[in-house]
């Protein structure tokens, strides 16, 4: 079990609960999440839910406020590398099942010199939502934007907020 203001929402919990947690939460300073990060979903019942862990997502690295990987994963050998979101088809996700997804991990190998980017894919700025001013990840290329809240000193609640999708998707990073 998560110590701390986690603990009795992992690893689900309804969409309400996981949006009061988030707005009680105190604010992240862009400056707090340098390096890298492990991440978790907190499944809220979205479509997204499953759907990371099982593409091998290993989390976000945040090398300077304009200098960020947004999509971290696991190779077969257990080493980590950035993907290019871009390639990541984020859409198809309310229609391939997560068994399709984990069966596809298969292919990373294959598909790693396609997906895998060495260029920072997104950057970071301060963003009101929801009442508050806080470190957000602003993708360079897709309508989503990451805010964060600070769980405790390692910990940071993410929600992530995409044009076109009425609910957030929520998810766990700790400082690696």
């Amino acid at each position: 079990m998560t110590p701390g203001p986690l603990a009795g929402l992992e690893p689900a919990c309804s969409l309400e609960d996981a949006l009061a947690l988030f707005d009680a939460l105190p604010p992240v300073a862009i400056e707090e999440l340098s390096g890298r990060w492990k991440g978790r979903e907190l499944r809220t019942g979205h479509r997204l839910d499953g759907l990371l862990e099982a593409s091998g997502w290993y989390g976000k690295q945040f090398d300077g406020v304009d200098a960020v990987h947004p999509l971290l994963v696991t190779g077969a050998g257990g080493d980590v590398f950035p993907v290019d979101p871009r390639k990541v088809p984020i859409g198809l996700a309310s229609v391939v099942p997560t068994s399709v997804v984990a069966r596809g991990r298969a292919a990373l190998p294959v598909l790693r010199p396609a997906l895998r980017t060495r260029k920072h894919r997104a950057r970071l700025r301060r963003v009101e939502h929801r009442g508050v001013v806080t470190a957000a990840l602003v993708y360079d290329h897709l309508p989503v934007v990451d805010l964060f809240r600070r769980a405790s000193h390692d910990t940071v609640l993410g929600l992530m907020d995409r044009r076109g999708d009425p609910r957030p998707y929520f998810f766990v990073l700790q400082r690696d």
